[in-house]
């Protein structure tokens, strides 16, 4: 078990697309393997490569539905049908979101509600999952991460200037910041609803 330090907003790797996986071996188990243990000890709902400062098409999901039912698995070089967006205003507490790179900040984000995810698993299958609610942004958000996109990138534009001044007043910005789940005190007053 290897928990790996999650990158802070400001670092090149999270703004930066990430590169598809070309290679199927050992050294990407290892990374899926780290990443799982590392998106559960911050704790988080899913996990992006790039979080971990790993330029690779790679993310990772572990959440409980409404419904008890544990939703969880690994994806690479994913693509995303993104459904259509309601037109509303985020809802202050429902569409609150958070990032294991944007530590301690929840900002409400309206989302699509319903998405199709398709790629390849570690095992080299193809993988297609459509996903409603709570999934569903879990999947927006991490293949955002893929993109080089925050979920604070995509805030509308009066709120995300305040959501960066905010940021900025934490200390968060510059390059080569991160924090390590276990030894750090991020995140340890939330639920695992950061991705």
């Amino acid at each position: 078990m290897t928990i790996r330090p999650i990158r802070i907003t400001g670092d090149p790797v999270l703004h930066s697309p990430a590169a598809p996986v070309t290679r199927f071996n050992d050294e990407l188990q290892e990374l899926l393997i780290d990443m799982v243990d590392t998106m559960r000890a911050a704790p988080g709902v899913g996990l992006a490569a790039p979080q971990i400062g790993v330029s690779q098409q790679v993310f990772v999901w572990e959440w409980t539905d409404d419904d008890g039912i544990l939703q969880q698995g690994a994806i690479i070089n994913p693509t995303l049908q993104v459904g259509p967006l309601e037109g509303r205003k985020a809802d202050p507490e429902a569409d609150l979101e958070g990032c294991l790179s944007v530590p301690d900040f929840r900002f409400p984000l309206t989302r699509a509600p319903k998405v199709v995810l398709r790629g390849t698993t570690p095992q080299q299958t193809e993988l297609q999952i459509t996903a409603e609610g709570w999934l569903a942004r879990i999947f927006q958000h991490e293949f955002d991460h893929l993109q080089g996109s925050l979920y604070i990138d995509k805030l509308p534009w009066r709120q995300r200037r305040a959501a960066r001044k905010e940021i900025r007043a934490e200390g968060f910005g510059s390059p080569g910041q991160s924090w390590l789940p276990g030894v750090d005190d991020y995140e340890s007053d939330h639920d695992a609803e950061e991705a």
